[in-house]
């Protein structure tokens, strides 16, 4: 039986009772607070997929996949170098087209379509390094935790910074920075955990997709490695609410907690990358209704 877990509430009142209304480069104000103290969540209560809201519908009717399975397939997407729309796609993702329009890709001297050589799936996949060989850091970081589980350096970083620094003379190489993905695995006896640590969160939207896909990825690098896929841990340095958001959220917090449902992995493999979302399973996920119409900052 799992119990209602309350600490993305909890975090949601926190904000609201003890964040900054500071301006936003996209010019909503949103309601910050630095260093929101983590999130521990532990998969034997269940999948950390909020209940607050449905996270279940399609997104798109072009490519109906729902909101949860948008989110992993993302993160697979990325840790297979996907940094283009066509790509993303191809792993049943659409939600990036707001992003990777004419006008934003040729601002930053990219194609249409294009995330740039600064983005998740280039640093992920295909970080560059002074040798001139790009670099695959799940792949050797799978190797390294197979060989040495015991180390406490298995991390993965999405930063490339000579792609993502602004100003004179510099032109940002990336549609958006990466928020997301600085990923540390920890082995505790036959145990794995993951802690991700996000430099910028929107609480109310992109935040519960953050914690489906680093769930989720918990899950696969724990069955590559013949770990047990123990606990997720989820910081995050800028943590917002933008202020038109508000409404939502209090409508969010209003609601009874629901217990967390449970996400079974029903493909077996030994390789990271032959994953894909239709190979996750949600059981026992009864949400609250979905909220329409939450503004999303582009």
């Amino acid at each position: 039986m799992h119990t209602p877990d309350l600490q993305y509430r909890d975090r949601l009142k926190l904000i609201l009772n003890e964040g900054t209304r500071v301006k936003s480069q996209t010019g909503t104000d949103t309601i910050s607070y630095v260093g929101l103290p983590p999130m521990h969540f532990k998969l034997a209560n269940g999948f950390p997929i909020i209940t607050e809201r449905n996270m279940a519908p399609k997104v798109s009717d072009r490519l109906p996949v729902t909101i949860w399975r948008q989110a992993i397939g993302e993160i697979l997407a990325f840790i297979n170098g996907a940094r283009t729309q066509a790509e993303l796609e191809s792993f049943g993702v659409t939600w990036w087209s707001s992003w990777v329009t004419e006008a934003k890709c040729h601002k930053r001297g990219l194609e249409t379509g294009d995330l740039g050589p600064g983005s998740y799936g280039a640093a992920f996949h295909d970080f560059p390094t002074s040798e001139g060989e790009t670099y695959n850091q799940f792949k050797n970081i799978v190797e390294q935790i197979r060989e040495l589980p015991h180390l406490k350096t298995h991390f993965i970083s999405p930063w490339i910074p000579q792609y993502t620094i602004r100003g004179k003379g510099k032109q940002q190489k990336v549609v958006v920075c990466p928020c997301h993905g600085w990923v540390h695995f920890l082995v505790h006896g036959n145990k794995l955990i993951l802690h991700m640590f996000q430099r910028s969160g929107d609480l109310p939207i992109g935040v519960p997709s953050n914690m489906v896909q680093y769930a989720a990825l918990l899950m696969m690098v724990a069955q590559v490695t013949g770990l047990e896929p123990y606990e997720y841990v989820h910081t995050i340095s800028d943590a917002h609410i933008y202020v038109d958001q508000v409404l939502a959220v209090k409508t969010m917090l209003e609601r009874e907690p629901i217990a967390y449902p449970t996400m079974k992995l029903t493909r077996k493999t030994d390789d990271l990358f032959a994953f894909r979302a239709t190979d996750f399973e949600l059981v026992d996920y009864n949400p609250h209704p979905g909220i329409k119409g939450i503004p999303v900052a582009i």
